[in-house]
Protein backbone atom coordinates (compact mmCIF):
# COMPACT_ATOMS: atom_id res chain seq x y z
CA UNK A 1 0.00 0.00 0.00
CA UNK A 2 1.39 3.24 -1.22
CA UNK A 3 1.86 6.19 1.40
CA UNK A 4 -0.17 8.81 1.57
CA UNK A 5 0.14 12.03 3.38
CA UNK A 6 -3.31 13.34 4.84
CA UNK A 7 -4.90 15.89 5.80
CA UNK A 8 -7.89 17.67 5.07
CA UNK A 9 -9.39 20.73 6.44
CA UNK A 10 -13.10 21.38 5.68
CA UNK A 11 -14.68 24.66 7.04
CA UNK A 12 -18.56 25.23 6.49
CA UNK A 13 -20.32 28.24 6.81
CA UNK A 14 -23.74 28.65 6.71
CA UNK A 15 -25.84 32.10 6.59
CA UNK A 16 -29.45 31.97 5.35
CA UNK A 17 -29.64 36.04 5.37
CA UNK A 18 -27.10 35.59 2.46
CA UNK A 19 -28.90 36.01 -1.25
CA UNK A 20 -26.60 32.77 -2.18
CA UNK A 21 -25.68 30.24 0.40
CA UNK A 22 -21.97 30.96 0.93
CA UNK A 23 -19.31 28.60 -0.76
CA UNK A 24 -18.14 26.21 1.62
CA UNK A 25 -14.38 26.05 0.79
CA UNK A 26 -13.02 22.51 -0.16
CA UNK A 27 -10.49 21.54 2.35
CA UNK A 28 -6.64 20.77 1.00
CA UNK A 29 -7.08 17.43 0.17
CA UNK A 30 -4.32 14.43 0.75
CA UNK A 31 -1.75 13.49 -1.80
CA UNK A 32 -0.41 10.49 -1.86
CA UNK A 33 3.44 9.92 -2.61
CA UNK A 34 4.19 7.97 -5.78
CA UNK A 35 7.10 6.95 -7.74
CA UNK A 36 9.05 9.17 -10.08
CA UNK A 37 7.64 9.14 -13.13
CA UNK A 38 9.21 9.31 -16.26
CA UNK A 39 7.24 11.63 -18.24
CA UNK A 40 5.74 14.94 -17.82
CA UNK A 41 2.18 15.50 -18.65
CA UNK A 42 2.61 16.82 -21.99
CA UNK A 43 4.70 18.10 -24.82
CA UNK A 44 4.72 21.87 -24.70
CA UNK A 45 3.42 22.91 -28.83
CA UNK A 46 5.53 25.97 -30.21
CA UNK A 47 2.10 27.39 -31.13
CA UNK A 48 -1.38 26.64 -30.94
CA UNK A 49 -3.58 24.71 -33.27
CA UNK A 50 -6.75 26.06 -34.05
CA UNK A 51 -10.18 24.68 -32.40
CA UNK A 52 -11.68 21.91 -34.34
CA UNK A 53 -15.40 19.70 -33.96
CA UNK A 54 -17.72 21.38 -32.15
CA UNK A 55 -16.00 20.86 -28.78
CA UNK A 56 -16.03 23.78 -26.32
CA UNK A 57 -14.16 26.81 -26.29
CA UNK A 58 -12.40 29.29 -24.58
CA UNK A 59 -10.67 32.56 -26.22
CA UNK A 60 -9.94 30.79 -29.34
CA UNK A 61 -8.20 27.86 -27.92
CA UNK A 62 -10.28 24.44 -27.33
CA UNK A 63 -11.13 22.97 -24.11
CA UNK A 64 -9.71 19.69 -25.30
CA UNK A 65 -10.02 17.61 -28.50
CA UNK A 66 -14.13 16.95 -29.10
CA UNK A 67 -13.44 13.77 -28.47
CA UNK A 68 -12.49 14.25 -24.63
CA UNK A 69 -13.99 12.45 -22.12
CA UNK A 70 -15.07 15.69 -21.00
CA UNK A 71 -17.05 16.46 -24.28
CA UNK A 72 -18.69 13.69 -24.99
CA UNK A 73 -22.10 12.69 -24.21
CA UNK A 74 -22.94 9.75 -21.55
CA UNK A 75 -27.08 10.30 -21.16
CA UNK A 76 -27.07 6.68 -23.35
CA UNK A 77 -24.69 4.95 -20.60
CA UNK A 78 -25.64 2.25 -18.93
CA UNK A 79 -25.87 3.06 -14.99
CA UNK A 80 -23.14 1.57 -12.91
CA UNK A 81 -23.81 -1.09 -10.39
CA UNK A 82 -22.14 0.95 -7.31
CA UNK A 83 -24.95 3.99 -8.68
CA UNK A 84 -27.25 3.52 -5.32
CA UNK A 85 -24.42 3.18 -2.71
CA UNK A 86 -22.24 5.99 -4.06
CA UNK A 87 -25.17 8.22 -4.27
CA UNK A 88 -26.44 7.53 -0.50
CA UNK A 89 -22.37 7.66 0.86
CA UNK A 90 -23.02 11.26 -0.55
CA UNK A 91 -26.75 11.92 0.21
CA UNK A 92 -29.73 11.28 -1.32
CA UNK A 93 -31.55 13.34 0.75
CA UNK A 94 -29.13 15.97 0.57
CA UNK A 95 -29.91 19.24 -1.80
CA UNK A 96 -27.45 20.22 -4.56
CA UNK A 97 -25.80 23.32 -4.03
CA UNK A 98 -24.57 25.62 -7.35
CA UNK A 99 -21.18 26.92 -5.57
CA UNK A 100 -20.74 30.15 -7.49
CA UNK A 101 -22.76 33.75 -8.16
CA UNK A 102 -22.66 37.35 -8.63
CA UNK A 103 -21.17 39.57 -6.10
CA UNK A 104 -18.85 38.58 -2.87
CA UNK A 105 -18.78 36.21 0.01
CA UNK A 106 -16.65 37.36 3.12
CA UNK A 107 -14.55 39.69 0.95
CA UNK A 108 -14.16 37.30 -2.03
CA UNK A 109 -16.04 36.28 -5.26
CA UNK A 110 -18.32 33.53 -5.23
CA UNK A 111 -16.76 30.70 -7.29
CA UNK A 112 -13.54 29.50 -8.84
CA UNK A 113 -12.17 32.80 -11.58
CA UNK A 114 -10.10 31.90 -14.20
CA UNK A 115 -7.01 34.18 -16.06
CA UNK A 116 -6.77 34.64 -19.80
CA UNK A 117 -3.67 36.22 -20.95
CA UNK A 118 -0.98 36.33 -23.84
CA UNK A 119 1.80 34.46 -22.40
CA UNK A 120 4.65 36.75 -23.68
CA UNK A 121 3.18 39.67 -21.91
CA UNK A 122 3.17 38.11 -18.64
CA UNK A 123 5.56 37.37 -15.82
CA UNK A 124 6.69 33.80 -15.95
CA UNK A 125 7.58 31.86 -12.64
CA UNK A 126 9.15 28.63 -11.65
CA UNK A 127 6.79 27.61 -9.00
CA UNK A 128 7.72 26.42 -5.61
CA UNK A 129 5.55 23.44 -4.72
CA UNK A 130 5.26 21.03 -1.69
CA UNK A 131 4.31 18.35 -3.52
CA UNK A 132 6.80 18.44 -6.79
CA UNK A 133 6.79 14.87 -7.22
CA UNK A 134 3.78 15.50 -8.99
CA UNK A 135 3.61 19.07 -10.36
CA UNK A 136 4.73 20.22 -13.32
CA UNK A 137 7.70 22.72 -12.65
CA UNK A 138 6.84 25.68 -15.37
CA UNK A 139 7.10 28.07 -16.06
CA UNK A 140 3.55 29.35 -15.37
CA UNK A 141 2.62 32.41 -16.93
CA UNK A 142 0.81 34.50 -13.71
CA UNK A 143 -0.34 38.29 -14.35
CA UNK A 144 0.14 41.23 -12.07
CA UNK A 145 -2.98 40.43 -9.43
CA UNK A 146 -4.35 37.46 -10.94
CA UNK A 147 -7.50 36.45 -10.18
CA UNK A 148 -7.62 33.74 -7.56
CA UNK A 149 -10.04 31.73 -5.77
CA UNK A 150 -11.47 32.81 -2.10
CA UNK A 151 -10.87 30.73 0.77
CA UNK A 152 -8.59 27.84 1.68
CA UNK A 153 -7.92 25.90 -2.06
CA UNK A 154 -6.81 29.70 -3.61
CA UNK A 155 -6.78 28.28 -7.16
CA UNK A 156 -4.80 29.99 -9.69
CA UNK A 157 -6.11 29.07 -13.51
CA UNK A 158 -4.29 30.38 -16.23
CA UNK A 159 -4.78 29.85 -20.16
CA UNK A 160 -2.66 31.24 -22.34
CA UNK A 161 -3.78 32.02 -25.71
CA UNK A 162 -0.53 32.20 -27.46
CA UNK A 163 0.21 28.57 -26.78
CA UNK A 164 -3.22 27.33 -25.65
CA UNK A 165 -2.16 25.50 -22.32
CA UNK A 166 -3.70 25.55 -19.21
CA UNK A 167 -1.52 26.41 -15.94
CA UNK A 168 -3.47 25.42 -12.64
CA UNK A 169 -1.91 25.64 -9.29
CA UNK A 170 -3.33 24.64 -6.00
CA UNK A 171 -3.12 26.82 -2.56
CA UNK A 172 -0.88 29.52 -4.91
CA UNK A 173 0.69 32.20 -2.97
CA UNK A 174 3.26 35.20 -3.70
CA UNK A 175 5.64 36.18 -1.23
CA UNK A 176 6.51 39.48 -3.27
CA UNK A 177 9.14 37.48 -5.35
CA UNK A 178 7.84 34.47 -6.55
CA UNK A 179 4.74 31.99 -6.73
CA UNK A 180 4.21 28.88 -4.78
CA UNK A 181 1.67 26.33 -4.25
CA UNK A 182 0.60 22.84 -3.33
CA UNK A 183 0.84 21.31 -6.40
CA UNK A 184 0.23 22.71 -10.38
CA UNK A 185 -0.48 21.03 -13.31
CA UNK A 186 -0.04 22.33 -17.22
CA UNK A 187 -2.66 21.26 -19.64
CA UNK A 188 -2.48 21.27 -23.72
CA UNK A 189 -5.71 21.73 -24.74
CA UNK A 190 -5.22 20.43 -27.86
CA UNK A 191 -4.27 16.79 -26.82
CA UNK A 192 -6.02 14.30 -24.73
CA UNK A 193 -2.99 13.23 -22.30
CA UNK A 194 -3.85 12.67 -18.83
CA UNK A 195 -1.79 12.96 -15.68
CA UNK A 196 0.94 10.06 -15.20
CA UNK A 197 -0.90 7.41 -13.29
CA UNK A 198 -1.13 8.36 -9.02
CA UNK A 199 -0.65 11.92 -9.88
CA UNK A 200 -2.44 14.58 -8.37
CA UNK A 201 -2.93 18.00 -10.63
CA UNK A 202 -4.34 21.03 -8.83
CA UNK A 203 -7.52 18.96 -7.88
CA UNK A 204 -7.32 15.93 -6.05
CA UNK A 205 -8.93 13.71 -9.26
CA UNK A 206 -5.56 14.25 -10.80
CA UNK A 207 -8.37 16.36 -13.52
CA UNK A 208 -8.23 19.55 -14.83
CA UNK A 209 -10.36 22.05 -13.18
CA UNK A 210 -11.54 24.91 -15.72
CA UNK A 211 -13.34 22.63 -18.16
CA UNK A 212 -15.54 21.63 -15.23
CA UNK A 213 -16.54 25.35 -14.22
CA UNK A 214 -20.33 26.22 -15.38
CA UNK A 215 -19.43 30.13 -16.86
CA UNK A 216 -22.32 32.69 -17.98
CA UNK A 217 -21.38 32.93 -21.31
CA UNK A 218 -22.44 29.01 -22.10
CA UNK A 219 -25.82 30.18 -20.10
CA UNK A 220 -25.80 33.19 -22.98
CA UNK A 221 -24.80 30.40 -25.60
CA UNK A 222 -27.87 28.50 -24.60
CA UNK A 223 -25.68 25.36 -24.16
CA UNK A 224 -23.05 23.71 -21.73
CA UNK A 225 -20.94 20.84 -24.13
CA UNK A 226 -19.29 19.66 -21.67
CA UNK A 227 -19.10 17.76 -17.95
CA UNK A 228 -19.39 19.56 -14.70
CA UNK A 229 -17.58 19.21 -11.48
CA UNK A 230 -18.77 18.59 -8.15
CA UNK A 231 -17.67 18.02 -4.62
CA UNK A 232 -18.23 15.27 -1.76
CA UNK A 233 -17.05 14.87 1.52
CA UNK A 234 -15.71 11.34 1.82
CA UNK A 235 -13.96 9.79 -1.36
CA UNK A 236 -12.41 6.21 -1.72
CA UNK A 237 -10.32 5.03 -5.05
CA UNK A 238 -10.58 6.48 -8.63
CA UNK A 239 -11.76 5.65 -11.86
CA UNK A 240 -10.66 7.20 -14.99
CA UNK A 241 -10.05 9.51 -15.99
CA UNK A 242 -9.64 10.16 -12.52
CA UNK A 243 -5.72 9.76 -11.57
CA UNK A 244 -5.35 10.39 -8.27
CA UNK A 245 -7.15 9.06 -5.03
CA UNK A 246 -7.17 10.40 -1.99
CA UNK A 247 -8.02 6.91 0.45
CA UNK A 248 -8.11 3.34 -0.45
CA UNK A 249 -10.56 2.25 -2.20
CA UNK A 250 -14.15 1.17 -0.43
CA UNK A 251 -17.31 -0.52 -0.57
CA UNK A 252 -19.99 1.97 -1.00
CA UNK A 253 -17.65 5.10 -1.23
CA UNK A 254 -17.41 6.40 -4.28
CA UNK A 255 -14.30 7.16 -6.48
CA UNK A 256 -12.78 9.94 -7.52
CA UNK A 257 -13.65 10.13 -11.20
CA UNK A 258 -16.66 8.70 -11.29
CA UNK A 259 -19.54 10.35 -13.35
CA UNK A 260 -23.07 11.49 -12.34
CA UNK A 261 -26.01 12.98 -14.43
CA UNK A 262 -29.06 13.58 -13.82
CA UNK A 263 -31.69 11.48 -14.49
CA UNK A 264 -33.22 11.45 -17.77
CA UNK A 265 -37.02 11.76 -16.37
CA UNK A 266 -36.09 14.74 -14.43
CA UNK A 267 -39.17 17.21 -15.39
CA UNK A 268 -36.67 20.48 -16.32
CA UNK A 269 -40.04 22.36 -18.00
CA UNK A 270 -40.73 24.35 -15.11
CA UNK A 271 -37.09 26.11 -14.54
CA UNK A 272 -35.93 29.34 -16.22
CA UNK A 273 -34.35 28.73 -19.23
CA UNK A 274 -31.29 29.30 -17.80
CA UNK A 275 -31.52 27.05 -15.34
CA UNK A 276 -32.44 24.77 -17.77
CA UNK A 277 -29.30 25.13 -19.83
CA UNK A 278 -27.73 24.23 -16.76
CA UNK A 279 -30.26 20.57 -15.74
CA UNK A 280 -29.53 19.67 -19.41
CA UNK A 281 -26.01 19.80 -19.19
CA UNK A 282 -26.38 17.66 -16.15
CA UNK A 283 -28.22 15.23 -18.20
CA UNK A 284 -26.33 15.03 -21.13
CA UNK A 285 -23.06 15.46 -20.10
CA UNK A 286 -22.96 15.04 -16.36
CA UNK A 287 -20.57 15.40 -13.85
CA UNK A 288 -17.26 14.58 -12.25
CA UNK A 289 -16.63 13.57 -8.98
CA UNK A 290 -13.69 16.06 -8.86
CA UNK A 291 -12.38 16.57 -5.12
CA UNK A 292 -12.99 16.35 -1.35
CA UNK A 293 -15.33 19.05 -0.21
CA UNK A 294 -19.20 19.87 0.48
CA UNK A 295 -21.62 17.14 -0.78
CA UNK A 296 -23.21 17.70 -4.02
CA UNK A 297 -21.41 21.28 -4.70
CA UNK A 298 -21.01 21.83 -8.04
CA UNK A 299 -18.40 24.90 -9.53
CA UNK A 300 -18.38 27.88 -11.71
CA UNK A 301 -17.12 31.03 -12.86
CA UNK A 302 -17.88 34.09 -10.54
CA UNK A 303 -19.61 36.43 -12.59
CA UNK A 304 -21.82 39.54 -11.96
CA UNK A 305 -24.46 38.70 -14.16
CA UNK A 306 -25.53 35.46 -12.43
CA UNK A 307 -28.90 35.87 -10.10
CA UNK A 308 -28.25 34.14 -7.33
CA UNK A 309 -31.81 33.79 -5.79
CA UNK A 310 -32.60 32.05 -9.57
CA UNK A 311 -29.32 29.64 -9.09
CA UNK A 312 -31.19 29.05 -5.40
CA UNK A 313 -33.91 27.11 -6.92
CA UNK A 314 -31.39 24.32 -7.89
CA UNK A 315 -31.27 23.67 -4.43
CA UNK A 316 -34.79 21.43 -4.74
CA UNK A 317 -32.58 18.71 -6.69
CA UNK A 318 -31.00 16.18 -4.24
CA UNK A 319 -28.69 12.87 -4.94
CA UNK A 320 -31.58 10.71 -5.33
CA UNK A 321 -32.78 12.81 -8.83
CA UNK A 322 -28.98 11.56 -9.93
CA UNK A 323 -27.46 8.01 -10.83
CA UNK A 324 -23.92 7.03 -11.92
CA UNK A 325 -23.17 6.07 -15.12
CA UNK A 326 -20.78 3.19 -16.29
CA UNK A 327 -18.21 5.18 -18.48
CA UNK A 328 -15.67 1.43 -18.79
CA UNK A 329 -17.47 1.29 -22.52
CA UNK A 330 -15.74 4.87 -23.03
CA UNK A 331 -12.28 3.83 -22.69
CA UNK A 332 -9.80 3.84 -25.82
CA UNK A 333 -6.65 3.76 -23.75
CA UNK A 334 -6.73 4.11 -20.03
CA UNK A 335 -3.73 6.74 -20.14
CA UNK A 336 -5.15 8.79 -22.99
CA UNK A 337 -9.15 11.40 -22.85
CA UNK A 338 -9.90 10.24 -25.86
CA UNK A 339 -13.21 8.94 -25.48
CA UNK A 340 -15.78 6.67 -27.61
Amino acid sequence: MRTKILFAVVSIFLFACLTIAPPVEDAPTPFEEASQPTSTTQDIPDTPSQPTGNGPTIAGCPMFPADNVWNTPIDTLPTHPMSDAWIASIGSAESIHMDFGSGEWDGGLIGIPFNIVAGSAVPKFDAEFYYPDESDPGPYPIPDNPSIEHGSDHHILVVDTETCLLYEIFDASFDGTNWAGGSGAIWDLNSNALRPDTWTSADAAGLPILPGLIRYDEIEAGEIKHALRFTAEVTAGYLWPGRHLTDDPQDGVPPLGARFRLKADYDISGFPPEMQVILQALKTYGAFLADNGSNWYFSGAPDERWDNDMLHLLDVLTGSDFEVVDASGMVVDVDSGEAR
